[in-house]
């Protein structure tokens, strides 16, 4: 075997340097090497990327997300803001809609406490609360689907509603009298029924209750139409006697006032009568001792004139009293 040595001697140098390559020993390693470096350490931070982008849990405004590990609940998450969890399939992330939902029962045709029936539709205001444990029954019962949830709550609010109204009589949810309608009574009670049914079976919170429409069936309105005319009628005689009995107190009492008032007037007359009597009594004693001639005068003419009226004739003698008088003259005073 051949050994070939290759040596580079440079005789011309005038700076007194000698320079010498020497390929066999290399400085860095080779290109190739460092390109895989540099493709591993991007793959590097590319899968770190997606890791923490995998792993990161944005919680909303409005919503909750519940945390299941190997499909299992494990935690729930309520707080908006940034969370995170463990990449799947180990951990994954399920966001619940806590916001306020309505719902419509449709048109029930239920039975009130005195038989009638009637035809009513009510709405519910709901929504999942952000208690860990309603939410975790919610996504139980009903695999986190809203839509299967107003199924549900239909058809609990359709049975609510025909327990509610057999506890109220037809008039008491239609009458003619405000203050007999009891509405509000039967949407607290059918709120109530509704809360802890919903609450414990699917985790919801109800948040109102209300009717929507309330109208009734053909028979059961000619039967309302019968019992508002019959109460109309009762109220127009109850308001008819009511108007006589006052108009004859007040006939009694007017009658009452008029025997006093004349009373009164009756005794005033002969108080005043007495009074005219004692005053004549007294002009006429004035007048006597005055001139008694000329009183018996005034007397005598007096009683001639209640004796003798347009249509009377009477023949009497003229020298006898009262009559004298008028022949005579009034009787002179010898004295004088």
């Amino acid at each position: 075997m051949d050994t070939h040595t290759h040596d580079h001697h440079h005789d011309h140098d005038p700076l007194g340097l000698s320079h010498t390559h020497d390929h066999g020993s290399p400085t860095g390693p080779p290109p190739s090497k460092l390109r895989v470096a540099l493709r591993f350490g991007l793959a590097s931070f590319v899968l770190a990327g997606a890791v923490l982008a995998a792993s990161a849990i944005m919680v909303g405004a409005g919503t909750a997300v519940v945390v299941t590990q190997f499909g299992k609940p494990v935690r729930v998450l309520t707080e908006p803001g940034l969370a995170w969890k463990l990449p799947a399939p180990i951990e994954a992330a399920i966001p619940v809609d806590l916001r306020l939902r309505t719902t419509s029962s449709g048109l029930n045709d239920v039975g009130t406490r005195d038989g009638l029936r009637i035809l009513v539709q009510a709405f519910v205001a709901w929504q999942v609360p952000d208690e860990p444990a309603d939410i975790q029954q919610f996504v139980r019962a009903v695999r986190n689907n809203p839509d299967e949830a107003a199924r549900q709550l239909r058809s609990f609010t359709g049975s609510a509603l025909q327990v509610t109204a057999s506890s109220f009589d037809l008039n008491d949810l239609v009458n003619t009298d405000p203050k007999r309608v009891q509405l509000a009574a039967f949407e607290s009670r059918l709120q109530a029924q509704l809360e802890k049914q919903l609450r414990q079976t699917y985790g919801v919170a109800v948040r109102q209750v209300g009717i929507e429409r309330l109208s009734l069936p053909e028979t059961t309105l000619a039967a309302t139409v019968s019992r508002m005319r019959s109460e109309r009628e009762t109220i127009a005689a109850q308001r008819t006697a009511e108007g006589l009995r006052e108009a004859a107190q007040i006939r009694a009492e007017a009658q009452r006032d008029s025997r006093i008032m004349v009373a009164d007037a009756q005794t005033q007359a002969a108080q005043i009568e007495a009074a005219s009597r004692r005053e004549a009594a007294e002009i006429q004693a004035k007048a006597y001792t005055a001139d008694p001639q000329l009183y018996m005068m005034l007397r005598s003419l007096d009683t001639l004139a209640n004796m003798v009226g347009p249509n009377t004739r009477l023949v009497l003698r003229t020298d006898a009293a009262p009559f004298n008088v008028l022949v005579q003259g009034p009787p002179t005073d010898a004295s004088k």
